[in-house]
């Protein structure tokens, strides 16, 4: 086993000009009035590396162009399809009539494990909110399903970005998940 070298890895890179046409997955995501603009650039630079459909931002979520916001996202913001909405709920309402359903990352009477999500529940997006108050109260009333990230030690919660990552990167492997024999 050898590293890849920067060039090795550049080679499977695709290219700006390829982006506008590119199959995505049927997974959008919704940023909750997020706080931190370095959470709002890895959420970037995640939904970018996984080819989500949408990133909606929303609230007082910051959005680009904004340097913070840049450092983090590492071009991102260039190759990942985004919109603002200052209401959640426009965004929420667009989303329904597209037949997506509305997954919210969150502690609830009735969140499940998010290992739980099956291949039926896409396309989806998943809702996940500000970094101390968690998705608004508004928008959980308009979610179809609840997940959590199950949580063993003392903290009940993980970084918003991180939580985001694990969890989209868990919709991949649902996705693209092949029976062997």
């Amino acid at each position: 086993m050898q590293k890849l070298t920067h060039e090795e890895i550049s080679k499977n890179r695709k290219k700006l000009e390829e982006f506008p046409s590119i199959q995505r997955n049927p997974i959008y995501a919704m940023a909750d009035n997020i706080r931190s603009l370095y959470n709002v650039g890895s959420i970037f630079r995640s939904s970018d590396g996984a080819l989500v459909e949408k990133l909606f931002l929303t609230g007082f979520t910051p959005h680009p162009p904004r340097k913070e916001i840049d450092k983090t996202a590492l071009g991102a913001t260039n190759t990942v399809p985004w919109e603002y909405h200052k209401d959640p709920l426009s965004a929420v309402t667009y989303l329904k009539k597209e037949m997506v359903k509305i997954c919210v990352l969150e502690l609830t009477t009735k969140s499940v494990p998010y290992y739980d999500l099956t291949k039926e529940n896409f396309p989806l997006c998943l809702v996940f909110g500000n970094e101390i108050t968690g998705v608004s109260k508004d928008v959980i009333e308009q979610a179809d399903m609840a997940i959590e990230i199950p949580m063993f030690g003392n903290k009940q919660s993980l970084n918003v970005a991180v939580a985001y990552g694990i969890v989209l990167y868990d919709c991949l492997r649902i996705l693209h998940h092949r029976r062997q024999g």
